[in-house]
């Protein structure tokens, strides 16, 4: 890692730190991370040249980077790290996967879980590696980021991977795996709204009510 990247990136949000935010920002993730006050564009705008001086800079360096922020206490940090690991996904490969399953179960919440499905998704390319582990695994995050890997696949979604994967989980009382399941559906039916409905009325019995609802709220 370079020396001097976690404090250029404490000294690029601290520049856009507005403490008086801070405890909104708090309350709105239920007051279970801390925060210094920077806001989403603002944070982006402050560390966008450090993070693009990252380029070419390798998958272990990358990861390292992303460990280091996220053992950070604000969650701004964890924010630059997703923000990094966007931007320089084509760098990562399926090896990288258990690294960013290892993020998800740190510091766990949907607001970066959710950016790491989308992420782990990218990396993917449209393969299905440790998916059908993370489906079983004992941590409700990466049973969510299974079940949300496909997202934006469109007409390279395994459809058949997407419904047994709803199925699976469809008994599951958790808020977070219901939600999940209709997205998932929901998301797939903008390319294929006849097979989501078709799915989704054969399996109602089987369904959440929420994960039905989800799933055919713009069929």
């Amino acid at each position: 890692m370079k020396p001097d990247f976690l404090t250029n990136v404490a000294i690029a949000l601290a520049s856009e730190a507005d403490p008086a935010r801070a405890p909104a920002m708090r309350a709105y993730m239920r007051d279970q991370f801390d925060f210094i006050g920077v806001g989403t564009p603002q944070r982006r705008a402050s560390c966008r040249s450090l993070l693009k001086a990252l380029k070419g800079s390798g998958t272990p360096a990358l990861l390292e980077h992303a460990r280091a922020l996220w053992e950070l206490p604000q969650r701004e940090y964890q924010y630059v790290a997703l923000d990094m690991l966007a931007m320089h996904w084509k760098e990562l490969d399926a090896e990288s996967i258990p690294a960013l399953m290892a993020l998800a179960k740190d510091q766990s919440w949907w607001d970066t879980v959710d950016t790491l499905a989308g992420i782990i998704g990218d990396v993917l390319r449209h393969r299905h590696d440790y998916m059908d582990e993370a489906l079983r695994d004992q941590n409700m995050w990466i049973r969510r980021i299974a079940l949300l890997h496909q997202l934006g696949w469109r007409n390279k979604t395994d459809q058949t991977r997407l419904f047994d994967y709803a199925l699976a989980l469809a008994h599951e009382k958790e808020f977070f795996i219901q939600k999940a399941i209709g997205w998932s559906l929901r998301d797939y039916a903008r390319h294929a709204p006849d097979a989501v409905r078709a799915f989704t009325l054969r399996e109602q019995a089987r369904l959440a009510p929420l994960s039905f609802r989800e799933a055919n709220k713009h069929l």
